[in-house]
């Protein structure tokens, strides 16, 4: 038990780390989530990442809050999800307080609209990289090359429901693996 509240412990100040440093949301999150937990702490491997990014994705809520609860989960069980997940909420909702009681008397000055300019740069940059990231985690084969093409292009080009893309790729991911098996070829 003792052994289990120290993981606990810290898996909290790991999401806590986690969540205090990351701003633009759970997808700038990703590429630091896994320096953290795959590569510092190696609780999770790469490929286990890419997973709990899927599930994430598809699970309801934010995907900061819903990796964190899945890692620590993995981890250390329930007290573990807890733990990781109260960790990564805790920095935004004291920074959200704070600069809610302070915004509306700062929010004309030129220094405070070019410090939000620079926060969304940096998101940006985590962006591209949680993109490239995934991408070279991702499976690489036609089938993968044409799914990520017609979301793509179904979600930027044609507003299209990301539910219903998310939930299409799903199922022509599964039919193209169980033709393969079938065939005897893996993907």
């Amino acid at each position: 038990m003792k052994q289990k509240l120290k993981l606990c412990l810290q898996l909290f100040l790991t999401f806590i780390k986690i969540g205090a440093v990351t701003f633009g949301g759970g997808y700038a999150m990703i590429p630091i989530i896994e320096n953290e937990i795959s590569v510092k702490k190696g609780w999770i491997k790469d490929d286990e990442l890419l997973e709990v990014v899927a599930i994430s994705e598809t699970t309801p809520g934010p995907i900061a809050i819903c990796a964190a609860t899945f890692i620590g989960y993995k981890i250390a069980g329930v007290l573990g999800a807890f733990c990781a997940t109260f960790g990564v909420v805790l920095p935004s909702f004291i920074i959200i307080f704070v600069i809610s009681l302070f915004l509306r008397r700062f929010e004309d000055l030129e220094i405070i609209k070019y410090a939000f300019f620079g926060i969304r740069a940096g998101v940006l940059a985590l962006l591209i990289k949680a993109v490239i990231s995934m991408f070279k985690k991702a499976p690489k084969n036609i089938i993968a090359y044409i799914i990520m093409a017609a979301s793509f292009a179904a979600v930027a080009f044609f507003s299209a429901n990301v539910i219903i893309v998310i939930l299409s790729a799903a199922v022509i991911g599964i039919a193209a693996t169980l033709i393969a098996r079938k065939a005897g070829k893996e993907l």
